[in-house]
């Protein structure tokens, strides 16, 4: 995605693929208000003043098994360091569908425990349904997250209430989530909902 209007026509092509608004900022990591205002903008509705938001294009890891190893290495080795600062253990890596996923896999691997993979609510969210009545759901063909000590990965924090609504959700399941480790962290943050955060990079505005 080398410039706007690229981004735009990817925006569109995805729309008349059947995809939600959730599940197209998922796939070009940006907003749901990001991918609104690219529709509409597609529809030359004019005058509307885009939202800050920086798109970030990890093909060129996610498609190399090989990098995606040594990138989900680096990743072990922080959430290990994060851990023990806190003195925490861990069960089970959650994997947040559908980009953080082979992150979550490999991170699991390293760290010989099992893995859980959980849907979020932006996965069905659209401008017609809203969240009304939509939640989120931990795969029931993973491990189960029940009273467990828990790590969550994802590829790139945004606004950052995706992690906040899978901490909500392994709270609700008497789970523990003792880090979480991403790709990109596009919030600077070090923390959500009072859990610590580590990310390999950080895009940090200074307007």
């Amino acid at each position: 995605m080398k410039n706007i209007d690229s981004l735009i026509e990817k925006t569109a092509e995805l729309k008349a693929e059947g995809l939600v608004e959730g599940q197209i900022a998922e796939e070009l990591n940006v907003s749901r208000e990001t991918v609104t205002w690219l529709l509409t903008h597609g529809e030359k509705r004019s005058g509307v003043q885009g939202p800050k938001d920086v798109s970030v294009d990890w093909s060129a890891i996610g498609r190399s098994s090989v990098r995606l190893r040594h990138v989900s290495q680096a990743l072990t080795d922080m959430i290990l360091d994060s851990l023990e600062c806190s003195d925490s253990d861990v069960d089970v890596v959650v994997g947040i569908a559908l980009s953080g996923v082979p992150l979550a896999s490999m991170v699991a691997e390293e760290l010989g425990v099992e893995l859980a993979v959980y849907t979020p609510t932006k996965q069905r969210w659209s401008q017609e349904t809203g969240e009304t009545e939509l939640s989120g759901t931990f795969s029931s063909n993973f491990a189960d997250v029940v009273d467990a000590e828990c790590v969550i990965v994802d590829d790139v924090i945004t606004s950052g209430r995706t992690l906040e609504e899978a901490v909500e959700e392994l709270n609700d399941h008497g789970a523990s989530t003792n880090a979480i480790g991403v790709l990109l962290d596009k919030k600077g943050v070090d923390e959500i909902v009072g859990v610590p955060v580590s990310s390999l990079l950080q895009i940090i505005r200074v307007n």
